[in-house]
């Protein structure tokens, strides 16, 4: 193999001997644009749920794809493709244990700092400027601050509000109830096929039936066509598979995973690239996006994180606070919502919560996120291989 550049791209990749470059080449390191992709797809989230939100109608994209879709659900799509492809391969390099601690430290310190920041700042000062008495907010029973964290702590969302705080907002008179957060649901669905990546790496799938990858995603594909074309048939099949969101996400996901497991093989070319990219835009405004779509999006997406020029690359290369955007959005927008902010209009709403939710995301990062990876070494992060050596009884000679 021979070290080449591909031209504009301003990275160095390997060729291999079939004379292409592999998209695990391409994206080896910190030389791709992951990180910028990864904040445009939070941001978008913003974007769309600024329309009910702010009680603006439904997200226009819903009647632009014929309503296969939305802009906010293409992004948690291409959230799923990269962690698909991401998390494989944290699959193939690290064991179970280590893997396990990782995907813990990862996903739960900055969930449970937005719900305590949910149940111990935004509620109660919503409560005072209720004209209501902060005593009486922390006796609540159920309903209140204490069982909306008992109720959601698992990543399983059972409480979404706290008593009628938001309620006279325009997504609240849409509901009729307490939204804090509608954004944590996606969480349990991602940690859920993190649990499917570590049965895959402790069978073994992984490292010696690797194939096995792309046939899941082409069975959830396969699931997918099927429950949009007969619902009832999909349901009554594979009940788990019943949820359209087991299926959308778990194909995305899939998708990346595949990407990822034979990232040595993927070619990365701009005429596949630019032909995916395309396919993409066809499937979504003349139908086939749930299937077709997903694909092609999947491939763009990697795609395009090799592609972007290098000055992108140190865009949330060190400091990623994507996931502190997704997590604060919904919240920030809520609150804007209560303050009647909505009533300047859509771009006014949707251009004040953007900024506001990047401060937040910041702690988010800094004082959680990145503190909780610095660990990922300890304890657990040994793996097993040093706590059996450390466990082990010495042999007394």
């Amino acid at each position: 193999m021979t070290a080449a550049g591909l031209p504009g791209s301003g990275i160095a990749v390997r060729r291999h001997t079939a004379g292409g470059a592999s998209i695990g080449d391409a994206l080896r390191g910190h030389r791709n644009s992951l990180g910028v992709i990864r904040l445009v797809l939070a941001s978008l989230v913003i974007v769309d749920h600024a329309f009910p939100l702010g009680g603006f109608g439904a997200d226009p994209f819903w009647r632009y794809t014929g309503g296969q879709t939305s802009l906010g659900e293409i992004a948690v799509g291409g959230f799923f493709v990269i962690s698909g492809c991401l998390i494989v391969k944290s699959g193939v390099s690290a064991d179970i244990l280590q893997f396990l601690w990782r995907r813990v430290i990862r996903i739960f310190p900055a969930f449970f700092g937005v719900l305590l920041f949910s149940a111990f700042v935004v509620g109660p000062a919503a409560w005072l400027l209720y004209g209501r008495p902060l005593g009486e907010y922390f006796s609540l029973g159920a309903g209140g601050p204490f069982a909306y964290l008992a109720s959601n702590w698992t990543l399983t969302i059972g409480s979404y509000g706290i008593h009628d705080i938001f309620v006279e907002t325009p997504y609240g008179q849409l509901t009729q109830a307490s939204v804090f957060n509608g954004s944590l649901w996606t969480l349990a669905y991602e940690w859920g096929f993190y649990m499917l990546i570590a049965v895959l790496a402790v069978s073994g799938v992984l490292t010696r039936a690797r194939i096995v990858v792309p046939l899941l995603a082409a069975f959830f594909l396969i699931a997918q066509a099927i429950a949009l074309l007969t619902p009832a048939d999909m349901g009554a099949l594979l009940p788990l598979l019943a949820d359209p969101q087991v299926l959308f996400l778990g194909s995305t996901f899939l998708i990346g995973s595949a990407i990822g497991i034979y990232s040595d093989r993927v070619p990365y070319d701009n005429r596949l690239g630019v032909l995916s990219g395309v396919l993409f835009l066809v499937s979504l405004f003349y139908g086939g996006f749930a299937v077709f779509g997903v694909v092609a999006g999947g491939y763009f997406v990697m795609y395009l994180a090799a592609r972007l020029p290098a000055s992108m690359h140190w865009i949330g290369a060190k400091n990623d606070y994507s996931y502190g955007i997704y997590i604060y959005g919904f919240l920030v927008q809520q609150c804007l919502a209560a303050f009647g902010l909505f009533r300047w209009g859509y771009w006014p709403y949707m251009l004040m919560a953007l900024p506001i939710t990047f401060v937040l995301a910041w702690p988010s990062w800094h004082v959680i996120e990145k503190r909780a990876l610095s660990i990922k070494s300890w304890g657990p992060g040994k793996g097993i291989t040093f706590w059996r050596a450390r466990l082990r009884p010495s042999r007394v000679t």
